[in-house]
């Protein structure tokens, strides 16, 4: 159970086609109860499909998006997912921008591929699917295989698995607000 209260707060999930289903739907779930708005955003039109067939409607293309609009960003995984957005560009500008405004931003699985394409993760820590673990080491970050690593405003989790901490934690970092230390 989620004690922190986010009322008011607004939140992106920023996804495409092949998501990881429970990566999207429980953090989901964890900051609407908490109080939040969550808002999809995607370089997809109409509706995104998971990797096991939960579909949910977009509501506003990331080319649209405005990062002042948010006030912290959910990036679910999947390898698909995962693997489209970081080739688009206006979804990696997205993920900088929430760096660049030191707003909270949580990844899990995959969902943290992107943040070695924006190029915001020097002298960072986080953890990821185990695969991903070169990729972000090459970028400039320590990775280490934790349930649930928060750094400055940035949290990451491993897998569906982790859920339960990474929900928590996510939840927790947007109730705290701006974190300095966020940097792109």
């Amino acid at each position: 159970m989620l004690t922190e209260n986010i009322d008011g707060k607004k939140v992106a999930f920023l996804l495409t086609d092949g998501f990881e289903d429970s990566e999207l739907t429980s953090p989901w779930a964890a900051v609407t109860e908490a109080g939040a708005t969550a808002t999809l955003v995607s370089p997809a039109e109409g509706t995104v499909t998971g990797k096991n067939g939960h579909e949910q409607s977009v509501d506003l293309a990331v080319s649209d998006a405005g990062v002042g609009d948010f006030d912290a960003l959910v990036l679910p995984g999947g390898v698909v997912n995962a693997d489209h957005l970081r080739m688009d560009d206006r979804a990696v500008a997205f993920v900088r921008g929430f760096f660049d405004a030191h707003k909270p931003v949580s990844a899990i699985c995959h969902g943290s591929w992107i943040l070695a394409e924006a190029g915001v993760l020097e002298g960072r820590t986080l953890t990821s699917y185990p695969s991903l673990k070169t990729d972000l080491r090459n970028a400039g970050a320590t990775w280490v295989d934790e349930e649930v690593v928060v750094d400055q405003g940035l949290t990451s989790s491993r897998t569906p698995d982790d859920l339960p901490a990474f929900n928590a934690k996510t939840v927790e970092e947007i109730a705290e607000g701006k974190h300095s230390g966020q940097t792109a």
